[in-house]
C-alpha cells in the first residue's frame, strides 16, 4: 500500500508556487492541499506547478459568509464547487475535494440537500467529495457524526479527530463506537493533534503534548490498518498544523512558539516511519 502525504497549503501562501512545489517535493511529499486560489494568475501557477513537478492536488471547500439563509448558502455552495470543477484540466486532475459542508445549525434535512449537491457535482465531475469532520460544520461533534453515518451510511469522511477532542473537552474516551464508525467512513486523514482545550497542541514533539499526541496516533494506527486489511492501493495524510491563531504567538508578538513548516515535516516522518510495514 502506498501512502500519500500532502502538505498544506495553509500558512505558507506568501511563497511562490514553483518554490512552494519544489520544497514539498524536496521533503517528501506526494502532494499539495490548498483552499481555492484568489487570482486567475495564482490558478495558474498552481496548475503549472503541480503538473511539472508531479505533484497529486488535493482542493479544499470551506467557509463561506453566507450561512444564516440556507438557500443563499446552497447556491454559493454549487458554486464553490463549480469554481474547484475548474482545477480539473487535461494534465491536472484532483484526487478529491475535501468539503467542510453546511452549518453546526442546520437541520439534517438540509444536510442531506448539501450531500445531494455533492453527488450531483461527483456525476458530472468525475471528482469525489467527501465530508471533513470539523468544528462549526454538520460533523462538529462525534455523536452528531455518529448518527449522520448511521442513517447516511454512503457518507465519505476527510477525518480530522483534533475538532472533536476540542468539542468534547475529552480524548473520546467515552465515545469509542462513534471513533470507530467515523475511521470506517474516512478515505483521508488530516494528521493534526488536538487537545482538550483547543483543536492544535503548540508543538506534538514537546514532552507535555505527549498524552494528545498518543491519543491521535492510536486513532490513526486504527485507520491505518484498516485501509491495509481492505486492500487499499494507497491512502492520503495531510499533516495539518496550521499558522496563527492555530499556532499560538508568543505574548506581545507576532513571533510563533513554533516553526508549523518543521512540525508538518516532523509529522510526515513520524508516521512514514511507524507504517512503515504497510509500505
Amino acid at each position: 500500500m502506498e501512502i500519500k502525504f500532502y502538505f498544506p497549503r495553509w500558512g505558507s501562501e506568501h511563497i511562490g508556487w514553483e518554490d512552494f512545489a519544489k520544497r514539498i517535493v524536496k521533503d517528501g511529499f506526494s502532494g499539495v492541499e490548498v483552499y481555492p486560489l484568489q487570482t486567475l494568475n495564482e490558478k495558474s501557477d498552481l496548475l503549472k506547478a503541480v503538473s511539472d513537478y508531479g505533484l497529486d492536488l488535493v482542493l479544499l471547500q470551506a467557509e463561506m459568509i453566507e450561512g444564516q439563509n440556507f438557500e443563499r448558502y446552497k447556491d454559493a455552495f454549487i458554486r464553490n464547487l463549480d469554481v474547484l470543477a475548474s482545477y480539473q484540466t487535461s494534465s491536472v486532475k484532483p484526487r478529491f475535494i475535501n468539503s467542510q459542508t453546511g452549518k453546526d445549525y442546520y437541520t439534517m434535512e438540509q444536510m442531506v440537500e448539501c450531500f445531494a449537491v455533492c453527488d450531483t457535482f461527483t456525476r458530472d465531475t468525475g471528482i469525489k467529495v467527501i465530508q471533513e469532520t470539523h468544528r462549526n460544520k454538520w460533523s462538529f461533534a462525534a455523536h452528531i457524526t455518529k448518527n449522520y453515518l448511521i442513517k447516511y451510511p454512503d457518507i465519505r469522511l476527510a477525518l480530522d479527530l483534533s475538532h472533536w477532542v476540542c468539542v468534547a473537552e475529552s480524548y473520546l474516551q467515552d465515545q469509542d463506537d462513534a471513533v470507530e464508525m467515523a475511521i470506517k467512513h474516512a478515505d483521508h486523514l488530516h494528521a493534526r493533534v488536538g487537545h482538550i482545550q483547543g483543536p492544535q497542541v503548540t508543538d506534538p514533539r514537546s514532552p507535555e503534548n505527549a498524552e494528545a499526541l498518543n491519543n491521535h496516533l492510536q486513532w490513526w494506527d486504527k485507520w491505518i490498518a484498516l485501509q491495509a486489511a481492505n486492500n487499499a492501493e494507497f491512502c492520503s495524510i495531510t499533516p495539518e498544523f496550521g499558522p496563527y491563531p492555530y499556532m499560538s504567538y508568543q505574548p506581545g508578538t507576532t513571533k510563533p512558539v513554533a516553526n508549523q513548516w518543521e512540525i508538518n515535516v516532523y509529522m510526515k516522518d513520524l508516521l512514514k516511519k511507524r507504517y512503515a510495514k504497510y509500505l
